[in-house]
């Protein structure tokens, strides 16, 4: 929308080669009574003019604009709430299929309540990426990503067909077909222009590019100042809805860069070093953005590598102002030449260009990085914020094991007779003897604790880098040249974020060295990240399981949970793409690869990593001969035609969908049965059961269904009920279309504890008064035909991690009213809202579950959400087991009046839908 009123009068015309384009002149509102806002952090300067641009007296007022330039007094801790309105929605297909779902549900809502189902489009442009369903089944041959093709169209058809009938169903609506690349490296090469325009009543409007993504990693584009996070896809179909994300103006952290990164260092090593940063400055729910000299000397490519990792480091983006790199990316990625010109007017005219040697923006608090500090790092073994040094990973590998161990404490036989003295001793240490190596069934080598099984070259975080990609290419080179080979137990893959990729590997000849280490072509899509790994070998997955150990994965992704990357697995560390390689070949994280030999050369001399490491010369120069304009230009000219596959798919259906009741994948789901035009009034909890118990940093990666489906689980149980063979369940993620396959596995992680049961994992609880124990979803269900209302208690950091919808919609559906915890990640607390569940935390600091008491077998009482106000304290009465009763205050994180109307009407897409009925 275009203003209705313009308070500041910044409405003005910008002429570029020739083209007028209108545009709303921050210099300009700042001489007409913003003061201050040519100070303003370049991040807060784009909210300021989207505001500026969407003023209507309504939802945007004169005082909201003032309260963003006020930023420069109050440093965003005001808590003043603003209406802000994307550019355009970007979604991936797991997130994307369950947001088409509730598009075509709403469409047939719409229907039910007498209107029309053509109201339901959406309103901003949406791009969805299909690249988090390909998975690696196979690995290290010739054929590997055909193969893997030809399964992913052969699990996926059903959801493959929906999606199709989605692009030609609903108007500005496009959908990027399979075996293209990741989500966020479409946006950042080809999809994001730094400077959108839009046509409206015969006059084109210049602004920023501005997107929500159901993924957390669209904070990648922020390298390209395009100012973007994740939110869940409960938000983001409100925002392609028409209507604003609500959110308070927030704070910015400045990060200063200084120097330059030393010989052997890459921008992963950066990154991480950057994310402990953060993390340790604790910026969740703020805004960060870079600034200082040692931007000049980081590529785009690197920015984009931070970028992506906002989520890691817990803030809301990761933003990077337009500069002269800005526009060179542009057009080395093949962008208009007058959309380039476009973006350096537009940015010099609204104040918005860096440039050396200008005074550095005010910030909310600053810290600051030496680049020449940088060391080449790992992180893990359970989280990406536990950077490791590599100097430092093996020994710290040997501390983290007891730890991973799960309290193995009795020697079994096949310990040396030391270490069985050892443990009965009591040691709590690492033991430092090589550990006991196990057969491998039909194989002529063993497997032990700390062997790496999976080698990966994975993730939007580092596949968009030319140089760490070429570096793992060089590295393999040169391993190769020398006689050095992979150790067989290792699973290699290499997944790239888009064709571009492997059109510069080609041509600089290093895909056939990565192909001679086990490094070929698995497929276009985020794969190991997000558990998409696929089967270990069986031989060696059986000698893991019968002998529990502890094997470890190495990636170049963002996400290292317990449980995430494959259910083998316990330790996963996110490393640069050539350390990758480096560990495929080493083959254990007992090895410190930084002192110990690798192996032998052909002439039987030790092969030390330095030996095969390449300077960052040569990864210039092969970048620089290799990577071309022309190769955008011509990966992207059918972006969305797809191949044959794509191609064959048949669709049916018109304006609505034509459900399938036998459909595995795809379901109405039941949010919209028997809705009426008025909202029914919200009741206080009554005697709500505790449904689960959890401790600090529980991720949505814990609480979402997410990876592998289990055979002897409440989902595996109805799929097979359904006539699907095990071998055919597919992942959580492909069947996120499914509310049935969906809820059964919230809460349903094979890593996650209930603090209600001692030592037991995965998703199981009490059911109470009986004390029975069984799947969480099977103990909602008896309470729901009880009748009874659920709480979940938790501790800090509830809902870190990935955008993830089903966390809070399987939430809902399991009949979970209210979520007690210490504190919410960002996204998850307003999905939380968005399905009607209220997140509560603790009113009083070290206040918990454990402070008052809670075991399990209490009742809940919270009254006056009938009349709950923004952010109020409420109490929570606690009835025991004996009959007593306490009480806690509890204050409400509905944080905004917007987000009150979403909890009043049961959540923002019935109160979308209600508004678009009407």
């Amino acid at each position: 929308m275009s203003n209705a009123s313009d308070s500041f009068h910044s409405r003005k015309t910008l002429s570029v080669e020739g083209k007028d384009y209108v545009y709303y002149d921050l210099q300009e509102a700042e001489r007409n009574g913003l003061a201050g806002a040519s100070r303003l952090p370049f991040s807060m300067k784009v909210l300021l003019e989207n505001l500026l641009r969407n003023e209507d007296g309504r939802t945007v007022t004169a005082d909201d604009i003032r309260a963003v330039a006020n930023w420069i007094h109050d440093k965003g801790t005001a808590g003043h709430e603003i209406a802000y309105r994307p550019a355009r929605v970007l979604m991936q297909d797991f997130t994307g299929v369950p947001a088409v779902v509730d598009l075509a549900a709403m469409r047939d809502a719409t229907t039910q309540l007498g209107s029309d189902p053509k109201k339901i489009n959406p309103l901003v442009p949406v791009d969805l990426v299909i690249d988090h369903s390909v998975m690696v089944d196979f690995f290290g041959q010739k054929d590997s990503f055909e193969r893997n093709v030809d399964a992913e169209y052969g699990r996926n058809g059903e959801r493959y067909t929906f999606l199709r009938w989605g692009s030609e169903a609903f108007e500005n609506f496009r959908v990027v077909p399979p075996g293209t690349g990741i989500c966020h490296q479409v946006n950042l090469e080809y999809l994001a222009q730094t400077v959108w325009t839009k046509e409206e009543n015969g006059e084109t409007i210049a602004y920023p590019d501005t997107l929500v993504g159901t993924d957390s990693h669209t904070t990648m584009v922020n390298g390209l100042s395009v100012l973007g996070w994740g939110v869940g896809g409960i938000e983001a179909e409100a925002a392609m809805l028409g209507q604003p994300i609500s959110m308070l103006i927030p704070e910015v952290i400045g990060f200063r860069l200084g120097g330059k990164l030393p010989e052997g260092t890459t921008a992963t090593d950066l990154v991480l070093t950057v994310t402990e940063m953060l993390r340790k400055k604790k910026v969740v729910g703020k805004f960060v953005e870079f600034f200082g000299p040692g931007l000049s000397n980081l590529t785009l490519e690197d920015q984009a590598t931070i970028g992506n990792m906002a989520p890691e480091y817990g803030a809301t983006c990761g933003f990077f102002p337009i500069d002269k790199d800005t526009l060179a990316y542009l057009d080395a990625t093949g962008r208009d030449k007058h959309r380039i010109a476009l973006v350096e007017a537009y940015a010099k005219a609204q104040g918005m260009f860096r440039e050396d040697g200008v005074a550095d923006p005010v910030f909310t608090d600053t810290l600051e990085l030496d680049l020449s500090t940088v060391v080449p790092s790992l992180a893990g073994p359970k989280r990406p914020q536990d950077r490791v040094a590599l100097t430092d990973a093996a020994s710290a590998f040997r501390t983290a094991l007891v730890e991973l161990q799960g309290g193995r404490k009795k020697a079994s036989d096949t310990q040396s007779t030391a270490e069985a003295r050892y443990v009965a001793e009591g040691a709590t240490g690492a033991f430092d003897a090589p550990p006991a190596r196990h057969p491998v069934s039909g194989a002529d080598h063993g497997i032990s604790d700390g062997d790496v099984v999976i080698a990966a070259i994975t993730s939007c975080t580092n596949t968009s880098n030319p140089n760490v990609l070429v570096a793992a290419g060089l590295v393999a080179r040169k391993a190769h040249a020398k006689g050095l080979t992979v150790k067989p137990w290792v699973k290699t893959s290499l997944a790239p974020g888009s064709q571009v990729v492997t059109e510069y590997l080609e041509k600089a000849g290093l895909q056939a060295d990565l192909d001679a280490m086990g490094f070929n072509l698995v497929g276009y899509g985020c794969t190991t990240c997000i558990g998409n790994s696929g089967p270990l070998p069986e031989p060696i997955s059986e000698a893991i399981t019968e002998n529990d150990l502890v094997a470890c994965s190495v990636l170049s992704g963002n996400r290292n949970f317990e449980g995430r990357v494959n259910p083998d697995v316990r330790a996963n560390y996110l490393a640069s793409p050539p350390l990758v390689v480096a560990y495929a070949i080493a083959g254990s994280m007992f090895v410190d690869i930084t002192k110990e030999s690798l192996g032998k050369d052909h002439d039987g001399n030790d092969v030390f990593l330095k030996d095969i490491w390449p300077t960052t010369q040569e990864i210039a120069e092969i970048v620089r001969e290799t990577v071309t304009r022309q190769m955008f230009e011509e990966r992207y000219a059918d972006v969305f035609k797809g191949d044959a596959h794509w191609q064959k798919i048949a669709v049916s259906g018109g304006l609505t969908y034509d459900w399938d009741d036998r459909s595995t994948y795809v379901q109405n789901p039941p949010y919209f049965e028997g809705m009426t035009m008025d909202p029914v009034p919200v009741t206080d909890v009554h005697g709500a059961r505790i449904l689960s118990l959890f401790l600090d940093s529980i991720t949505t990666d814990h609480i979402s269904p997410a990876g592998s489906i289990k055979a002897n689980g409440p989902a595996g149980d109805y799929l097979v009920s359904h006539q699907v063979r095990p071998v055919d369940f597919n992942s959580y993620g492909a069947r996120r279309g499914n509310h049935q396959v969906m809820m059964r596995g919230t809460f349903a992680n094979i890593r996650i504890k209930n603090q209600m049961l001692d030592g037991i994992e995965g998703g199981m609880t009490r059911h109470y008064p009986d004390g029975e124990v069984m799947p969480i979803y099977d103990a909602a269900m008896k309470y729901q035909e009880e009748g009874v209302p659920l709480v979940v208690f938790a501790g800090k950091e509830y809902g870190t991690g990935s955008s993830r919808d089903w966390a809070a919609k399987g939430t809902n559906l399991l009949g979970v009213r209210a979520v007690i915890a210490e504190s919410f990640e960002r996204i998850h607390r307003s999905n939380l809202v968005g399905m009607g569940v209220v997140p509560f935390v603790f009113a009083e600091e070290g206040t918990s579950w454990k402070t008052i008491g809670i075991k399990g077998d209490e009742k809940v009482t919270i009254e006056g959400l009938a009349t709950l106000k923004p952010r109020e304290v409420l109490e929570a009465k606690i009835e025991r087991a004996d009959g007593t009763v306490d009480s806690v205050r509890i204050q409400a994180r509905i944080d905004t009046l917007d987000e009150l109307e979403y909890y009043r009407n049961g959540g923002i897409l019935h109160y979308v839908l209600r508004r678009l009925a009407a």
